[in-house]
């Protein structure tokens, strides 16, 4: 059965506690799994990403009769999109705002978090942490970078950063206090970058481009999914 979210939904890693996974927006598609306690498993739609939510938000989320239908998109589609995804990152910037992890609701964002959200807003989805970001764009030189492009940043086992790249060797990201400022802001990948743009300049894994809107693995239609009580 679909449900959908009439107001935002936050996603918990675990049957306890509260450090966020994630948060879904009014109006996002998601199927419940089991229960723990007071918490349901969800896993919302257009990411396949899930959580744990509370009795609380779950009274935000009620049945529908209307499937999920995630957006056809190629590469020529998206482009046209690209200007007011980057409207939208540089306009959160210049909200108040803090650094969140977990989060993809204006105006605190988590890196990921806010990538995925400034695309769903243009109605591109991306999956929803860094490593899987990088791992469903199409990888492409630093010398090809285009405004619009993903860069990204981490260990050598994985991406556990990730920007949006503005053009002039320049990406807009939101990073946090123990790396950043936390919160948005604009870095360059030249030789002007200054101490923020340094630390992930020793950090670069690579860039990537979207090609393609993501297209959900686990779809009730074909996964069985648990009626909620």
């Amino acid at each position: 059965m679909w449900y959908r979210c009439q107001q935002v939904v936050n996603l918990y890693d675990a049957p306890t506690g509260e450090r966020l996974a994630t948060q879904a927006q009014a109006g996002r598609w998601l199927y419940p799994g089991e229960t723990s306690g007071e918490r349901r498993w969800v896993t919302l739609a257009e990411d396949d990403y899930g959580g744990w939510v509370t009795p609380v938000d779950w009274a935000n989320v009620q049945p529908t009769t209307t499937p999920y239908q995630p957006p056809q998109l190629n590469r020529a589609a998206i482009v046209p999109r690209l200007p007011l995804v980057l409207t939208f990152a540089l306009h959160a910037m210049g909200q108040p705002h803090v650094y969140r992890w977990g989060g993809t609701v204006p105006p605190d964002f988590d890196c990921s978090g806010l990538v995925q959200t400034a695309f769903a807003q243009a109605g591109i989805w991306l999956p929803r942490d860094a490593y899987q970001q990088e791992a469903f764009v199409a990888p492409i030189s630093r010398d090809s970078l285009a405004p619009g492009d993903l860069v990204f940043f981490g260990t050598a086992e994985r991406a556990t950063h990730v920007g949006i790249y503005l053009g002039n060797q320049q990406y807009i990201h939101c990073s946090g206090l123990a790396q950043g400022r936390n919160g948005i802001g604009v870095d360059s990948l030249g030789e002007d970058r200054g101490a923020i743009g340094e630390t992930y300049a020793q950090q670069w894994r690579g860039a990537g481009r979207v090609v393609a809107s993501y297209q959900p693995q686990n779809h009730p239609d074909t996964q069985k999914c648990f009626a909620a009580t």
